[in-house]
């Protein structure tokens, strides 16, 4: 391990008896939010505090066996002993690399997912519609919940545009939804015969996915209401007899920024209105986020690409049955179970290399 890591687990480990000693203080409850937050940052201090414990372990089992080479009747065990010890210490290492990268805050959000059609036409929106059901079915597969917020069915089927809230248990690292699924904003392209081709040739489309933050109530964007503009209309769609009665869909229109969001999925306007607010925070807030990381200079380019929605991420060729991660040369040849949600070890690769990007940063930061 090097030594810059090892340095910054003593210190996250001498960070631990200090927060013992925090949440120990007969005064703590006092201020729940701040309660909260020393709770969580405790729960994965002790994580990191366990890993790095049985690494310690397995690097002195291994000097052990080394120390029994010697011995005839041990040496062939000492060597398995070895080799299983080198295995263990070497995932072990990756999983520490990993917890001791700073999380963003917003990770252990619920995310609002966005699907739009680009070029292509019709088509666009047929694979607009296929993504929506990949990223639900993923969600399932990952115990998460889901909820369609809003909705524009295009006229062949698909969608012109979608927005899913994705909500779940965080997983041992503290990510959540967001921050498993941000790495999904960016264009996705897909190359298949359409259903409409008749002379059997392959066509190129594309939609666009934009992956945000649940905004946290406590420290959302404050909105002036003089500054909103709130229509009401007919919900369209299916929905029976119910869509031409009441004017329960909702369109809010933030008048300085120009940003829109809408929500018709529910027969209450009140939820639609409340839910179309949820969106229009979310996006004043990543477009605010977007600003400020222009002017920083800070956007991060390379492995995980610029952020740049307009970017070309992904590949989705259905005549080869493969998918191309274009920021991280990832190629795998089971389009067909990732269209049906098995999507871990393309987020779980993305995963790897942004921590990977992350660990360098931090360790040309170490002094």
């Amino acid at each position: 391990m090097k030594e810059f890591l090892r340095q910054t687990l003593e210190r996250q480990l001498a960070r631990l008896q200090e927060l013992d000693a925090l949440l120990s203080a007969a005064d703590v409850v006092n201020d729940l939010e701040r309660f909260r937050k020393l709770t969580r940052e405790h729960a994965q201090s002790s994580a990191l505090a366990e890993a790095y414990r049985r690494l310690t372990q397995r690097q002195g089992e291994r000097q052990q066996a080394h120390e029994m080479l010697a011995d005839p009747q041990l040496g062939e065990l000492a060597r398995e002993e070895i080799t299983a010890a080198e295995q263990d210490i070497a995932e072990l290492e990756k999983q520490l690399q990993l917890m001791l990268i700073a999380k963003d805050p917003d990770d252990a959000r619920p995310a609002l997912l966005e699907i739009r059609a680009g070029t292509g036409g019709d088509e666009s929106a047929l694979f607009a519609g296929d993504l929506l059901r990949m990223y639900t079915r993923y969600a399932q597969r990952c115990g998460w919940q889901c909820e369609l917020i809003s909705t524009s069915p295009a006229e062949l089927g698909g969608y012109k545009e979608a927005v899913l809230r994705i909500e779940g248990p965080c997983d041992a690292q503290g990510i959540g939804a967001y921050g498993k699924l941000r790495l999904e904003s960016g264009g996705h392209r897909v190359q298949r015969v359409p259903a409409t081709e008749a002379q059997g040739r392959i066509h190129t489309s594309a939609c666009t996915v934009a992956v945000l933050p649940e905004p946290d109530e406590a420290q959302a964007v404050k909105l002036n209401p003089a500054e909103l503009r709130i229509d009401t209309y007919r919900a369209s769609g299916a929905g029976g007899q119910h869509v031409n009665k009441t004017d329960s869909a909702v369109r809010i229109t933030h008048l300085p920024t120009g940003i829109v969001a809408e929500c018709q999925d529910d027969r209450s306007q009140h939820r639609n209105k409340a839910r179309a607010l949820q969106v229009l925070l979310a996006r004043i807030q990543d477009k605010q986020r977007s600003e400020q990381s222009a002017k920083d200079a800070a956007l991060r380019k390379g492995l995980v690409g610029s952020g740049d929605r307009s970017d070309r991420i992904r590949t989705y060729n259905f005549p080869q049955g493969r998918l191309s991660d274009h920021r991280i040369n990832l190629t795998v040849y089971k389009l067909d179970q990732v269209m049906e949600g098995d999507l871990g070890d393309v987020i779980d690769a993305l995963q790897v290399a942004r921590g990977a990007e992350l660990l360098a940063e931090l360790e040309n930061a170490a002094p």
